[in-house]
């Protein structure tokens, strides 16, 4: 028997942000025991370096993760941050898509599912309500408040249960969840490691850990410099739909259209705008409400046939290439390091970004194995680690496009090798809500690709020279080992005394240099060695010559074959 319409819709729901993503909680990354852990770290610990940078207050996160059963943890996350106030505490943890960055900005987060992801998490694992305390300054005086609630899935929104007041010592925000069926592991993505390339990339902070086991682990800020805060920046025109103009048309309260399209879009000048009512023959002095969809795509055709200026970049702010090393340095304690920040370039016609690469060679560098020491790639956006999905990422798509022979690495899988690279951006093109892997845009590949290509020269460099010296080293044990013993058998011989070698020994091996001509280049040149500091210095000017034509966007491919002649 057939049903009627009115009948199949009987069921008919709508679902809240919560509920949704209640049924599908692997959309925001928490699939897998270890991955679900170490994506609440992840949450928790850009939640505060963000609200900590934005009040200028270097950050300092305490975790405290205890076990208290089998697959089950109490977790305690603390910051010194400017604190929370009260009437936006159930906000910011129980609505999902809430939040301050829905803007055009360069930002860890973006969402607005973060904190409240985690506290669905741990009320749909334990049952548990989330706790938690803050301290914050409203107008001029600073007050505490500690709140426990649940959430509630079907409006969004919380359910407070307790609540009091306390007198805090100074500005912070502290919360307690309970999980379940979740992992700690020290593995390369469990919630230690996530902590450690943290690090890495936020130089400028400090994270206090204590694990399941009770073992404390302090990781110290390498810079005492709170990064400069990006800018909102305004979308450019090459980046708009015609979707985007009647959004911006509805929501507007501008007059005229032509002040819309000023006001809104980045590099649109006087005269471009013309330009657009020359080729349209539309009129952009009329009201914003009433233009039509069929001349908001006339309006994105005719900008995709216009030359504009490069979307600003005032808004991006990169790491740096001094903070890279500084971070890599504190955790990773290389015997070679090397950075570099590409200039900045935009990808899908009109979304700027930045690239920064770094290298460290030796230490604590790679991933241990098998107690061998393997190459890691420590993947970044806007600061924050990527632990997952990294066979889908761009940056892997890349990496994995180098020919990494040419630059002395003869196996990059067996080499205490890391590389880190960083992709800054206002619109990070993420493969999922997840934000694990960025999607693989021409431009951003080709990008990571050169700014690796350019570190890795700088690494080959250094290994020919430590190969050199390592070679040096053997010939001079050879002939100190063996030249005097020839010396001695010869004298007796001869049936004379053992000349003094000493001297021409150490002229020969290049030893005591310093002891015996200070810093005299031209006693150096008697015994060779200004022509050994002249190559040196050449070469030194065809890599800096080479990393111009680069940077210029001359073919990479061709120009390395010349460096392996």
């Amino acid at each position: 028997m057939s049903l009627q319409a009115s009948e199949l819709f009987e069921e008919f729901q709508q679902l809240s942000p919560s509920e949704f993503f209640r049924k599908n909680k692997q959309m925001l990354g928490f699939s897998g025991k270890i991955r679900s852990l170490t994506m609440v770290f992840h949450e928790l610990i850009t939640n505060s370096f963000d609200a900590a940078e934005e009040a200028g207050i270097l950050p300092e996160v305490k975790i405290d993760i205890q076990k208290l059963g089998k697959e089950h943890y109490l977790l305690r996350h603390t910051d010194n941050g400017p604190g929370i106030p009260e009437k936006f505490i159930m906000r910011v943890y129980c609505s999902m898509f809430a939040g301050s960055k829905f803007r055009n900005i360069q930002s860890r987060g973006q969402q607005g599912l973060g904190c409240s992801g985690c506290v669905l998490l741990s009320q749909m694992t334990t049952g548990k309500p989330a706790k938690v305390s803050s301290a914050y300054i409203e107008d001029g005086k600073l007050k505490g408040i500690r709140m426990t609630f649940k959430m509630d899935v079907k409006k969004n929104k919380g359910l407070l249960m307790e609540k009091e007041e306390f007198i805090p010592i100074s500005t912070g925000v502290s919360i307690e969840l309970q999980f379940k069926e979740v992992a700690y592991s020290k593995a390369e993505q469990g919630a230690f490691e996530y902590i450690r390339r943290t690090m890495v990339g936020n130089p400028h902070a400090k994270i206090i850990f204590r694990d399941p086991e009770g073992e404390k682990y302090v990781f110290k800020r390498a810079a005492d410099i709170v990064p400069v805060l990006p800018k909102e920046v305004l979308p450019h025109p090459k980046g708009v739909t015609a979707d985007d103009l009647i959004f911006m048309a509805k929501h507007t309260d501008k007059r005229r259209f032509r002040s819309l399209l000023s006001s809104s879009l980045s590099r649109m000048s006087e005269n471009k705008l013309k330009e657009i009512e020359e080729i349209t023959k539309i009129d952009l002095n009329k009201r914003p409400k009433s233009m039509e969809w069929i001349e908001a795509e006339e309006i994105v055709q005719a900008i995709g046939k216009m030359n504009f200026m490069a979307p600003p970049t005032s808004g991006l702010i990169p790491i740096g290439n001094e903070q890279i090393e500084k971070g890599m340095k504190e955790i990773l304690k290389p015997e070679f390091i090397q950075a570099t920040t590409r200039r900045p370039v935009s990808y899908r016609g009109g979304v700027a970004f930045i690239v920064e690469t770094g290298l460290a060679y030796g230490g604590d560098s790679g991933r241990i194995v098998n107690e061998q020491r393997k190459s890691e790639i420590m993947r970044f956006a806007n600061r924050v680690p990527l632990t997952f999905d990294q066979g889908s990422c761009a940056i892997t798509e890349a990496l994995k496009t180098v020919d990494w022979k040419r630059y002395g690495i003869k196996s990059l899988d067996n080499i205490p090798l890391t590389i880190f690279v960083n992709i800054i951006s206002t619109q990070v093109p993420y493969l999922s809500t997840g934000k694990q892997s960025v999607a693989p845009e021409p431009e951003i590949v080709h990008e990571v690709r050169q700014a690796s290509m350019i570190v890795a020269r700088k690494l080959q460099k250094y290994l020919r020279a430590k190969k050199a010296a390592e070679e040096k080293e053997m010939r001079s044990k050879i002939f100190e080992e063996y030249v005097p013993l020839i010396l001695r058998e010869a004298a007796i011989l001869a049936e004379t005394d053992v000349p003094e070698y000493k001297e021409v020994l150490s002229k020969v091996t290049h030893r005591a240099l310093a002891e015996l001509f200070g810093e005299d280049p031209d006693k150096a040149e008697e015994i060779g060695l200004a022509d050994d500091r002249a190559d040196e210095e050449d070469d030194a000017d065809e890599v800096v010559n080479f990393d111009e034509k680069i940077e210029k966007g001359e073919d990479s491919d061709s120009l390395d074959q010349y460096f392996n002649e």
